[in-house]
């Protein structure tokens, strides 16, 4: 086992609870910060900062944020009578790189999964339904992940929207069953979206 001073140790320590960061990949980060100077890890630093300080959640769409309203939301060519369901913030980037959907977002924060004691009321779902009541919305897009908990939000939220006389589609072909949209490429999603079918 290596022997580091007690500050790498509690840096590496710190890393490792990154997702995706391993504990090589935080040794690999701490010799990076060893090796740069002051002034870049200040910058590092003062952008992380400025991140948690200024990014918050779109209050229409939840998508993220350093104004009241997203850009998304904010874009007057976006088509805002089509609106496409995805659990994640991560899935409005992993879509807007698809470069082919042109209406708008809303964000669930989450997805329905009872044995994590997560439930519709966990969701960001009221301001969705809001949505649909008072903008004449032609067409919702569910963009749910593939896997079993995005499956069981899908079948949640076609129940309760479909009464409110929507025309409700879920993405299709492309998105293999069990993945995630934040790890699909470009393509992938690009036609996901194309062949969504009515629900």
């Amino acid at each position: 086992m290596a022997n580091y001073t007690d500050s790498i140790d509690k840096l590496i320590e710190s890393l490792v609870k990154l997702p995706g960061i391993g504990r090589r990949s935080a040794e690999r980060i701490v010799n990076y910060i060893l090796s740069v100077s002051k002034d870049e890890i200040k910058n590092l630093s003062d952008a992380i900062n400025k991140v948690k300080e200024n990014v918050r959640f779109c209050s229409i769409c939840n998508n993220l944020s350093e104004q009241d309203l997203c850009k998304i939301c904010n874009d007057a060519r976006r088509q805002k009578d089509v609106i496409c369901i995805v659990g994640k913030t991560s899935d409005v980037t992993a879509i807007e790189k698809a470069g082919n959907f042109t209406g708008v977002y809303h964000v669930l924060l989450g997805s329905i999964a009872p044995l994590e004691g997560r439930g519709p009321s966990d969701l960001k779902i009221e301001g969705l339904l809001q949505r649909i009541r008072q903008n004449h919305i032609k067409e919702v897009i569910i963009a749910t992940d593939a896997d079993t908990e995005g499956e069981t939000t899908a079948m949640y939220l076609t129940k309760i929207i479909k009464p409110l006389g929507v025309s409700v589609s879920r993405i299709g072909l492309g998105l293999p069953v069990g993945s995630n949209l934040e790890y699909a490429d470009a393509t992938t999603i690009s036609k996901s979206l194309e062949s969504r079918r009515t629900i």
